[in-house]
């Protein structure tokens, strides 16, 4: 497991490593997903580094609930409004990078 020193998504926060950003502001960047599994298929990421969403939940749960605010406008940007919003949290889960992030999937109708 990566640190922070060693994080790609870290990299990409500072803008020492390229990604096709669609939204930054102060605390978070967006950028679209390298190998997409639906037409709109963004990755919100905080700048500052969190191993998964649950250890945003407990340092700063309002930073928790802008990436949220940062999804849904990514959606109603991209497509309508609809989006599914997904984060994966440990290895089992299918978590591959150990910086929290979200997976903002639309753009079509989604299967369950």
């Amino acid at each position: 497991m990566e640190n922070e020193k060693d994080c790609i998504f870290c990299k990409i926060a500072k803008g020492e490593v390229p990604s096709q950003k669609v939204y930054e502001d102060e605390s978070v960047v967006a950028f679209k997903d390298l190998h997409p599994m639906a037409k709109v298929h963004v990755l919100v990421i905080p700048k500052g580094h969190y191993r998964d969403v649950g250890e945003i939940a407990s340092a700063d749960p309002g930073l928790l609930a802008h990436i949220v605010e940062v999804a849904g406008k990514i959606a109603k940007d991209k497509y309508d409004g609809s989006y599914r919003l997904v984060f994966n949290t440990g290895p089992d889960a299918g978590q591959t990078v150990f910086h929290a992030h979200a997976h903002v999937l639309t753009g079509e109708c989604l299967a369950e």
